[in-house]
């Protein structure tokens, strides 16, 4: 058996979580907290190659004024 432990939220923090527990399909807002910690720590798709009509990039020769 897990232990368990309680935090302090202010309303507008429960009512986020509520929501997403409904959402997600979740059962508890543990459930939810940890989904949002695995998907906080999952790399996101990269997006190179995304735009591939983009020209590249290249530096003006003179890219900066100095005064």
């Amino acid at each position: 058996m897990s232990s368990r432990t309680t935090i302090q939220l202010d309303r507008e923090a429960k009512l986020l979580l509520e929501r997403l527990k409904n959402e997600m399909g979740a059962k508890n807002y543990s459930e939810v907290v940890k989904r949002l910690g695995a998907e906080a720590k999952s790399l996101k798709k990269s997006e190179l190659g995304s735009l591939p009509k983009l020209p590249s990039f290249e530096r003006e020769k003179h890219d900066r004024i100095d005064r």
